[in-house]
């Protein structure tokens, strides 16, 4: 996946390492002390707290590295604004 810069593209890629490597909501759930409401808020990408989001990836055996963001690609560009307007038609 290309760099990480919304939640929602956060949300998208720890759901797909779960369903890639078969791990189910309520076993990280419970590894993580936290509800499958809080995991799948996390995967929609919807705010979470921080101290959940860590919980949540240590129990997937995940961490974060922080890297310098440099110039959006064209396709996140088009992502991103995409989102904005689909939040507007709402």
């Amino acid at each position: 996946m290309n760099k990480l810069r919304l939640p929602a593209d956060l949300g998208k890629a720890i759901a797909k390492y779960r369903e890639d490597n078969k791990l189910s909501a309520v076993a990280i759930s419970a590894k993580a002390g936290r509800s499958r409401t809080v995991l799948h808020k996390l995967e929609r990408g919807d705010d979470v707290t921080v101290a959940s989001l860590f919980n949540i990836l240590r129990a997937m055996g995940l961490c974060l590295s922080l890297q310098k963001a440099g110039m959006p690609t064209l396709e996140e560009m088009q992502r991103r604004f995409a989102d904005e307007a689909d939040d507007d038609a709402a």
